[in-house]
């Protein structure tokens, strides 16, 4: 494990990885390559989230209970915080820059519940707590230094409340979540949205107001950085939405007499299915409606927000917050 003073690389076992089947590696802004490819059709875009999502679950699975699985990969930096005798003193070294989107009551209820079912089969997975909710819409850059953070915090001052309030500014630039689902792997549980196409509008929204999406709102977010001198270096840029819900920060869930029990692991993976399956027949538009929950506006009850410092489980502090609807 690293020393206090150092901060920690991504952990390279568990890459972020676009299974879209989309390249980013030609477009100056990155979010532009699937908003092209899906030739700027909502639905399609959401099929490409759609897309990633449900080939990276396949993808997790099949590393999961693969016979030579060598267990859950336990946060080094969480479980110290979560067990001061470890390393007494210990604080997260790594200061990040990113925008958040925070999640109304209604998501919030949702997620409640969904950890309270894993907790059936992991009941020592560490939870992000309700107040700590969040979706990284966009990583500006991570794991530095508290020097060079504020210093990309003056760089980007005054552009920040243009981008904190691009969702309140318009009515068409209110992005729509839609369809949650558990995602997982080795290292964490989140739940995730794709961008909503016209399915069971409420409220006088119109179809049209669909077309601008999450990915858009990324798009723009993006833009207006590199507009004002900042360079996104973010660790990645793939079609997600999606907010952390649970890490493990021990091995005991999954384990007998110190060996991985794979009969601990198949029960972990056949809940989070059965659960998504609940999420899909309950959450997910049906007859024109959607279930409370199961759509998130952007900047509903919480408005866009930069947050700064130590935010990897839902800390820090905010730089500015946009305004909520």
């Amino acid at each position: 494990m690293a020393s206090s003073n150092e901060v920690p690389r991504h952990l390279a076992s568990n890459p972020f990885e676009d299974l879209s089947g989309v390249s980013t590696s030609t477009f100056s802004n990155p979010y532009d390559a699937l908003i092209i490819a899906s030739e700027n059709d909502p639905k399609k875009l959401q099929e490409r989230y759609e897309a990633h999502r449900t080939a990276r679950n396949i993808q997790q699975k099949a590393k999961l209970l693969d016979p030579g699985f060598s267990g859950v990969i336990v946060d080094p930096i969480l479980y110290r915080l979560e067990n001061p005798s470890v390393e007494p003193g210990y604080v997260d070294p790594r200061h990040c820059l990113v925008f958040w989107a925070r999640p109304p009551q209604s998501v919030k209820a949702l997620i409640n519940d969904i950890q309270t079912q894993l907790l059936q089969a992991a009941p020592n997975l560490w939870l992000m707590p309700s107040e700590n909710l969040h979706m990284t819409a966009m990583e500006i850059t991570h794991s530095k230094t508290e020097e060079e953070i504020a210093a990309l915090v003056e760089q980007i001052q005054p552009r920040v409340e243009q981008i904190v309030n691009h969702a309140y500014s318009s009515i068409e630039k209110r992005a729509r979540l839609i369809k949650p689902m558990i995602g997982f792997d080795a290292a964490a549980l989140a739940l995730s949205f794709v961008p909503a196409a016209g399915e069971a509008l409420t409220e006088g929204r119109k179809a049209s107001q669909d077309e601008f999406t999450y990915h858009h709102l990324r798009r723009d977010a993006f833009a207006m950085c590199e507009e004002a001198g900042v360079k996104v270096d973010s660790r990645y840029i793939v079609p997600s939405a999606h907010l952390t819900i649970g890490r493990f920060v021990n091995k005991l869930d999954f384990e007998t007499d110190g060996n991985v029990d794979q009969g601990k692991v198949s029960n972990l993976v056949e809940l989070i299915e059965n659960t998504n399956a609940d999420l899909h027949r309950n959450f997910w538009p049906k007859e024109g409606k959607i279930e409370a929950g199961g759509e998130w506006i952007v900047g509903r009850e919480k408005g866009f927000v930069l947050r700064r410092d130590a935010v990897w489980y839902g800390g820090g502090r905010s730089v500015m917050e946009g305004k909520a609807f």
